[in-house]
């Protein structure tokens, strides 16, 4: 087992290990090579959740500080400068529309912090456009839904970002999605720093008075601490903070007992909390469904005659009946068994009571 918090765990790494569980503790899993993992049958889970306040502080934080220009006044002061005159000059939250990209954990937590500042919430999420979900249509009280980023954009005052990273959300906010800010909005990105187009925003930011707060940004220092520039940050009406999002005494507590919650499961009991890299389809297309007295060798018989048909076990489980005299195994297939095949099953083993096959 590997518990990893900012170190990048890549393919080469992986090779000719015995490694079982990868254990990110953190949200996002975009530093370990899932796909990697995957190939090699390595469980790949993380701790989500456990940081979603300290993330909506922060972001909360720098929504405040880009409105009041706190970094910006600390600046001055440091410098022997007084201008009560020019920081006077602040818009204040109350009334205003907070637009949200992405609504989980994190974007719930916002939510919660800008209702009591008396904001208007309007939020896009994927979430809220999957029908697979019966929950996903339902939003929490007092927010409102739109149909697209850009509507959100459209309305908002403040853009925060709480999107993850995947390969449809590299780049998500552009220039397509900026150019409908109005003049002079401010956007909030404790996402990740490759959700945003640098180069769009430093145009947005030049050119239509847009202001900006980031806590993530590209080519950051691979140690903790270590030089670093970023050309975003020397535009005026940009500030940042040093990806710290989650770095609150109360998250990392709260990572570090998640992350020892889904060891100690996976020791006792070979379960995975919070796994991310299990397939949600197979190529299977029927299930055998086999009825059985539970000895010994039953499965062990069935499995021999499918390898024998050329057919694929994708996903299987063996539920036994109370007092263990009998079971019943689900066995997903990549292809349909022909009918011989099944006849030679139920036949060659007396502890089979029934099989039938169902097309998924």
């Amino acid at each position: 087992m590997l518990v990893v918090r900012s170190t990048h765990v890549t393919e080469p790494m992986l090779a000719n290990t015995s490694l079982s569980l990868i254990v990110r503790a953190g949200a996002g899993v975009n530093t370990i090579d899932v796909n990697a993992a995957s190939r090699r049958g390595i469980y790949v889970s993380n701790c989500p959740g456990k940081n979603s306040i300290a993330v909506a502080e922060l972001t909360f934080a720098l929504i405040l500080a880009l409105d009041r220009r706190i970094a910006e006044n600390v600046t001055d002061l440091r410098a022997g400068k007084w201008n009560k005159k020019e920081y006077s000059k602040a818009r204040g939250l109350f009334g205003r529309t907070l637009g949200i990209l992405g609504y989980g954990n994190i974007g719930r937590e916002v939510t919660r912090r800008a209702q009591a500042f008396g904001m208007r919430v309007v939020v896009w999420s994927r979430r809220f456009q999957e029908p697979s979900d019966p929950g996903s249509g339902i939003p929490d009280p007092g927010v409102t839904v739109v149909h697209s980023p850009e509507a959100v954009a459209e309305q908002a005052d403040i853009l925060s970002v709480h999107l993850a990273l995947a390969a449809d959300t590299r780049d998500f906010v552009g220039e397509s999605l900026l150019k409908h800010l109005k003049p002079g909005s401010y956007v909030v990105n404790t996402s990740r720093a490759e959700v945003v187009d640098h180069t769009a925003l430093a145009n947005a930011v030049r050119n239509r008075g847009i202001r900006a707060a980031l806590d993530v940004f590209a080519g950051e220092p691979a140690s903790s601490t270590g030089e670093f520039s970023d050309p975003l940050l020397a535009l005026p009406g940009v500030i940042g903070t040093h990806h710290i999002g989650a770095s609150t005494e109360q998250a990392q507590e709260a990572i570090a007992a998640e992350a020892a919650r889904i060891v100690r499961v996976y020791k006792e009991t070979g379960k995975v909390p919070n796994v991310v890299n299990l397939a949600t389809t197979t190529p299977a297309t029927h299930v055998l469904v086999v009825r059985h007295r539970d000895r010994p060798g039953v499965l062990a018989h069935v499995f021999d005659h499918l390898r024998a048909g050329n057919l694929n076990v994708q996903e299987t489980e063996n539920i036994v009946f109370e007092g263990a005299e009998a079971a019943i195994a689900r066995i997903n297939l990549d292809g349909k068994p022909p009918a011989e095949l099944l006849q030679t099953i139920a036949r060659g083993n007396a502890d089979i009571l029934n099989l039938y096959l169902v097309k998924i």
